[in-house]
């Protein structure tokens, strides 16, 4: 079982959202931790355990695998692991969605949003992403639960061949499974679900 976790908020309530990637570590907002904490409250409350936990290493990352893991007792620490950082919006990063729009079409982010194709000037790596989540699916490593963001989170589905009929996008502060059946064929169980 893979439970995939996007970050808490990072803007606070009323602070216009913008694209944020790589380049730009930003903290949880308060909301933000309340998100992480509420992922897990609801995962001790389910009774999930994990073997291995991995993160991507910036800060709003680390701050929900940290609050999730408060949670759970005897969990193992959250490992760095860079191909799960946010992608690299280029000339994108820090601007508002109308600004972004403005720059790349409606047709573009739909690309993006439905089929993790990047627009023009975002770096996303695709193909490492997509090997690294392949080899990690491949490998028997007991319940993982990785933190991430939204551009990396999709290239889980497109490794496991997965298509999620509302789009691919992850919420901030929720979760999908990706569950491997005895046939060992990788299943979603669930995607962008909130607490």
């Amino acid at each position: 079982m893979f439970v995939i976790v996007r970050h808490g908020n990072t803007f606070e309530a009323g602070e216009p959202p913008r694209r944020i990637g790589a380049r730009t570590d930003l903290p949880l907002t308060a909301a933000g931790l309340a998100q992480a904490d509420a992922l897990g409250a609801h995962f001790a409350a389910q009774n999930l355990g994990f073997l291995r936990v991995l993160a991507s290493p910036l800060a709003r990352t680390r701050q929900t695998a940290d609050a999730i893991l408060a949670h759970l007792p005897g969990a193992p620490e959250a490992e760095p692991v860079d191909w799960l950082r946010e992608i690299d919006h280029g000339p994108d990063e820090d601007r508002t969605e109308p600004e972004v729009l403005a720059r790349i079409g409606a047709e573009a982010l739909a690309a993006w949003d439905a089929r993790a194709e990047p627009p023009p000037g975002w770096t996303v790596d695709a193909e490492v992403r997509i090997a690294a989540w392949r080899a990690l699916f491949s490998g028997d490593h007991g319940p993982t639960l990785l933190v991430t963001s939204n551009g990396a989170a999709r290239f889980a589905l497109i490794a496991a061949g997965l298509e999620v009929p509302g789009g691919m996008k992850l919420a901030t502060g929720s979760y999908g499974i990706i569950r491997r059946g005895e046939d060992g064929v990788l299943g979603l169980a669930e995607w962008s679900v909130r607490p």
